[in-house]
């Protein structure tokens, strides 16, 4: 009896044993890598989740993570190759989409990843999968694309490689470097202060960090002799960066997936969304580890937050064991290299005239809800109820007439192959950085700042670049203008937009449906795609209101806030009544005290008074003041230039 119980239980535990391997087995097979590549295909699983981060090591916060992880993977593939995306939102509370910044997409707008745009959002709980062939090599990014959600992390590089790249016989090795802006607080929380009556002026979130490598002190390790290619990414939502390595020149090889002649220089400035690919030859006989610096670019910003600290080092690093020494300070007024300067590698001319020209005026003003909102041409843009390419979609022979896709949208619908030309008119004291998706676009002119609209520039063709720089997104100077052009060679919709997040959120973006009856001819959406629209409810036909039985009739669209009543209403003349007399009753007031209490005729006021060229007495330490303004909450020991770019590195 013994020995069969002993028996029994022997073999009890070998089934378990065995039970347990079979389910290791099936759970290393649920639990799959995120990335697999079989036959020229690169399929990514990704689970967007909430994950904890403390990047700048001032506050730990959640961000938005890839399975689990952050900062999220760098999407990798071969020129030819197709990316397919499997993405599930796990965030519980937001929703999401996945935008691939630079790729053109070509017979592929479907997976261009705008929310109400090209597909609809992607709610919490769902999924969705992106699928497309990479016909373009070089240096791009990835990103959300709904509700200003990127700069809380789903942000990553995507790097398309080709056999032999012009200037490969220059380098020994490729290094990724991403910079970016950094906020404590979640979006959506800034979002609302943002565009709301308590920030009328519209002023942007100051970040609270710059970040290098998703982190800061960022070491990268080098070899004395050695050429580097550097791959260098701007992933944030406000801040340009000014870059430099201290003691080393770079030579710029490409901007946004462009190879560009070889300029070199020792000051980059980048833009949100905007890369570069340079080279750097580390010294011989260099022994010692030098920084090099991102420096947020203060324009950017309406104010500077006290105890703001704008810039971010890095070190190559020789030797580990050595002394990381603090970057140099600099006095002088920053001066980046031009990127118009940089002329794309194959000589591409400019193109003919224009068939079809485009004037869009920048500009920022209330509306009757008291927030600030972002226009072009006065219409600050909306999301439509139907998403813009499944108008395109259902629309038929309407689908050219641009009132299908609503009064809201900023919508220009482009005929095969036509030069089209953008003329920008910046009627804003800020800087812009203006995107196109599905092209890039030859900038065939740049004004200076404070130039003022093209049309008053008594600019001509003849004054254009005949060899135009050629990337996917360019910086609008304050007050400036610029030319654009691209051939419309890419059916598809395609949204352009200021790349300050702000901004997009608070409507300064214009959609372009480039050849819609080839569209219908050559676009199939999956199933898949549709499905996460009917269960969320969203149509997947009709105008922007969402109507089929007329697609002319747009009522019931989303619309933004009505514009601000003319002159007074008849709240704001009692109000502005009893102000007068209250201000009326204050001035006597004090003129009868006065009176009464006599006083001092050589008395000053405690504190002084504010100067203009430097005599300013009793100014609040901590503040600096210019003809332009007042830049608040300056650190001792840091210098804001008024018009220029001085700034010093904090010590």
């Amino acid at each position: 009896m013994t020995r069969l119980w002993l028996l029994g239980l022997l073999g009890i535990i070998l089934l378990n044993s065995a039970n347990l391997i079979v389910a290791a087995d099936d759970e290393n097979t649920n639990n799959a890598p995120w990335h697999t590549y079989n036959d020229g295909v690169h399929v990514y699983n990704f689970n967007i989740t909430w994950v904890k981060a403390n990047p700048d090591g001032l506050a730990e916060r959640d961000v938005i993570g890839i399975n689990d992880h952050w900062p999220i993977p760098t999407i990798e593939a071969n020129l030819g190759e197709r990316i397919i995306v499997h993405v599930h939102n796990q965030l519980h509370d937001e929703h999401t989409s996945l935008h691939f910044h630079g790729i053109f997409l070509h017979n592929a707008t479907q997976m261009d990843g705008a929310a109400q745009v090209t597909q609809c959002h992607i709610p919490p709980g769902d999924h969705f999968t992106y699928n497309f062939t990479v016909q373009q090599s070089g240096v791009y990014w990835y990103h959300s694309h709904i509700h200003g959600q990127y700069p809380d992390g789903l942000r990553g590089p995507l790097i398309i490689t080709e056999p032999n790249p012009p200037f490969q016989d220059l380098y020994n090795e490729t290094k990724l470097i991403t910079v970016s802006d950094w906020y404590h607080d979640k979006m959506p929380g800034l979002i609302n202060w943002f565009m709301s009556k308590g920030n009328p002026t519209g002023a942007e979130p100051v970040a609270n960090s710059a970040l290098i490598g998703e982190t800061q002190n960022l070491k990268v390790d080098v070899v004395p002799g050695t050429t580097y290619r550097i791959d260098m990414i701007n992933m944030g939502a406000l801040a340009a960066q000014y870059i430099w390595f201290e003691g080393h020149n770079v030579t710029v090889i490409m901007i946004d997936g462009v190879y560009t002649h070889l300029v070199e220089t020792d000051m980059i400035y980048i833009s949100p969304a905007q890369r570069y690919s340079f080279l750097i030859t580390i010294k011989d006989g260099e022994s010692s580890n030098f920084p090099f610096v991102a420096s947020m670019d203060l324009d950017m910003f309406d104010q500077v937050p006290q105890g703001l600290d704008w810039n971010v080092t890095g070190w190559m690093v020789l030797d580990n064991t050595k002394p990381f020494p603090k970057p140099k300070v600099l006095y002088e007024a920053f001066e980046p290299l031009d990127d118009m300067l940089l002329l794309p590698w194959d000589n591409q001319t400019i193109l003919e005239e224009p068939d079809h020209s485009i004037t869009l005026d920048v500009k920022m003003d209330n509306l009757g809800d008291g927030a600030n909102y972002a226009f072009f041409n006065n219409i600050s843009y909306v999301m439509p109820t139907t998403p813009t390419l499944y108008t395109v979609l259902s629309a038929g022979d309407l689908a050219t007439n641009p009132t299908v896709y609503g009064s809201h949208t900023h919508t220009f619908v482009l005929k095969k192959d036509e030069i089209v030309e953008i003329i920008l008119n910046n009627i804003d004291p800020g800087k812009h950085p203006f995107h196109l998706h599905g092209h890039n676009f030859q900038t065939v002119w740049r004004s200076d700042e404070e130039a003022g609209t093209f049309q008053g520039s008594n600019v001509t063709a003849a004054d254009f670049a005949q060899i135009p720089m050629r990337r996917d997104t360019v910086v609008l100077h304050p007050n400036g203008n610029l030319v654009l052009r691209f051939k419309a060679d890419n059916p598809g919709v395609w949204l352009f937009h200021c790349h300050i997040e702000w901004h997009v959120r608070s409507g300064l973006v214009a959609t372009f449906v480039e050849a819609p009856l080839e569209i219908q001819q050559s676009i199939v959406i999956p199933e898949e795609h549709y499905a996460v629209c009917s269960r969320q409810k969203i149509p997947t036909a009709g105008n922007a209101a969402g109507r089929v039985d007329n697609f002319l009739d747009l009522d019931g669209e989303p619309s933004p806030p009505e514009p601000l009543a003319a002159g007074f209403t008849k709240p704001g003349i009692v109000a502005f009544v009893f102000s007068c007399l209250s201000g009326i009753l204050g001035v006597a007031t004090v003129a009868w005290y006065g009176f009464a209490e006599g006083g001092d005729k050589n008395e000053s006021p405690a504190g002084g008074g504010i100067g203009v060229n430097g005599e300013n007495e009793g100014l609040a330490k901590g503040n600096v003041t210019g003809l332009d303004g007042v830049v608040e909450g300056v650190r001792p020991g840091s210098t804001v230039g008024v018009g220029a770019h001085e700034q010093r590195i904090l010590m």
